[in-house]
């Protein structure tokens, strides 16, 4: 009797050490490492700062200042710290019952150009935001990609919203709002590519985009009791963005249960889709990106 506890006692082990094995093997394959931000060119020492960068367009708003923001950021001026993808973990059981993991990798901070001493998180129309992402292997997040963000970040900012009037699309008001959040970051003591939420609303990729044609899809901005001041909205045209707007870059490569896995397919999976996004499956996803710019 006590020789057969034993060996149950044995089985039980090996079954737990098996278990803990194949998680970390998970948890090694679903690593959001720089190679997932590969085709973000190398910020060359001729790129200008991000302070230097905003003179240049402190007269400029929509599509004249997203087509400055655009060459620059294609070229790599994109602080180093972004490169450090964060990720972001989903649990939930697919059609069948069936238990599984999803997790993204997700820029640390919003998309900024300039150096990391000197660089601004930029606000950008739709058209140009997508057009980053699909360049760079990567997409938009749905709402509950954001939801999960804010819930899983290192770093959560309170909404500081600015008065709403004329100039919110200026640069000037970008900049404002930039030192805000710099001042509100500076009471942490923690790295810059540490994942960060909560400052910004985000451009978010969205069923109502392929119902809503030459709009764009607006989410979020958390109070402090992580309820979003912004509900999803398609209100503005595709090329509106205002100070308040931000770009959070999300991987095209999902790991499901630990196995790469195109976030594409993820997203338009009937057994996956719900896990990430709260509008369900998103037919042709690399297609609906695509067609958001051209």
């Amino acid at each position: 009797m006590k020789r057969s506890a034993s060996i149950g006692a044995m089985a039980c082990g090996l079954l737990l050490a098996s278990a803990i094995s194949a998680f970390a093997s998970n948890t090694r394959s679903a690593s959001c490492n720089t190679k997932l931000a590969e085709d973000i060119p190398a910020r060359t020492s001729a790129a200008p700062a991000g302070s230097t960068l905003m003179q240049q367009v402190m007269r400029l708003s929509g599509r004249a200042r997203d087509a400055v923001v655009k060459e620059q950021v294609l070229a790599g001026n994109v602080p180093s710290f972004l490169r450090n993808l964060s990720p972001v973990t989903f649990t939930g059981k697919q059609a069948d019952g069936q238990a599984v993991q999803v997790v993204i990798c997700v820029l640390p901070d919003y998309l900024a150009v300039g150096s990391d001493r000197d660089f601004v998180r930029i606000p950008m129309g739709l058209p140009t935001a997508a057009e980053i992402a699909d360049r760079f292997g990567f997409f938009l997040p749905t709402p509950k990609m954001v939801d999960a963000i804010y819930a899983q970040a290192k770093v959560r900012l309170v909404a500081s919203p600015m008065p709403a009037n004329d100039r919110m699309r200026s640069t000037a008001y970008l900049l404002q709002h930039n030192r805000t959040v710099e001042t509100q970051l500076a009471t942490f003591s923690v790295p810059a590519k540490d994942l960060t939420a909560g400052e910004k609303k985000d451009v978010v990729f969205s069923l109502r985009l392929r119902a809503h044609p030459g709009k764009v899809a607006i989410y979020g901005w958390q109070r402090g009791n992580g309820r979003p001041i912004q509900p999803l909205s398609t209100v503005h045209g595709a090329e509106y963005a205002d100070y308040s707007h931000g770009i959070r870059l999300v991987s095209g490569t999902a790991y499901v249960d630990g196995a790469p896995q195109p976030l594409a397919d993820v997203m338009q999976d009937s057994r996956l889709a719900q896990i990430v996004s709260s509008e369900g499956p998103i037919a042709n996803a690399q297609a609906l990106l695509t067609s958001l710019y051209q």
